[in-house]
C-alpha cells in the first residue's frame, strides 16, 4: 500500500500484494485521491493477485474489508497533508477475514518547506526510515 503525489492528479494511492507481484508482474493499481468506498473496493478487486486474498488451496481469506479501509485511510492522510510526497507501507500484513491488519514497516517522504506544500514533489523531500512495532490482534 501507497501514495505518491502526481505534479498533475495530485495524491495516487497504490495497492498490490507486494514483491514479485509488483515489480516484475506490475499487478498494482493505482486510484485517485480522494478515494470512495467504490474506489477502494475497485482498487482491490482489479488485482489479478485477488485470488490469494480470496482464500486458496485450503487458507482462509483475508481480511479485504480492512485493506479497503487502509486504503481509504492513506487517501485521507494525502489529503490532509499535502507536505508528504510519498507513503509506501510494506510489508502490510493482512489477517483472515474479520481480523484485521498491521503495517509492519513505513516510509515516508516529507517535502521541505520551501515552495508550495500542495506542489510537493521528491526533488525536494527529507527522508527518514522507522520501522514500526508489529501488534497482532
Amino acid at each position: 500500500v501507497g501514495m505518491t503525489r502526481d505534479p498533475v492528479f495530485g495524491p495516487l494511492v497504490l495497492f498490490g500484494l507486494g514483491g514479485v507481484h509488483v515489480e516484475v508482474l506490475r499487478d498494482v493499481a493505482f486510484r485517485v485521491h480522494p478515494l470512495t468506498d467504490r474506489d477502494a473496493r475497485e482498487a482491490v478487486h482489479s488485482i489479478r493477485g485477488l485470488p490469494l486474498l480470496q482464500g486458496h488451496r485450503g487458507t482462509p481469506p483475508s481480511d479485504i474489508a480492512a485493506a479497503e479501509d487502509l486504503l481509504l485511510r492513506v487517501s485521507q492522510l494525502a489529503g490532509d497533508h499535502p507536505r508528504i510526497c510519498e507513503l509506501d507501507l510494506n510489508p502490510v500484513r493482512v489477517f483472515a477475514e474479520g481480523e484485521g491488519l498491521v503495517a509492519l514497516d513505513a516510509r515516508i517522504a516529507i517535502a521541505t518547506p520551501t515552495g508550495d506544500a500542495h506542489l510537493a514533489h521528491p526533488a525536494a523531500v527529507s527522508e527518514r526510515t522507522m520501522p514500526l512495532a508489529p501488534t497482532v490482534p
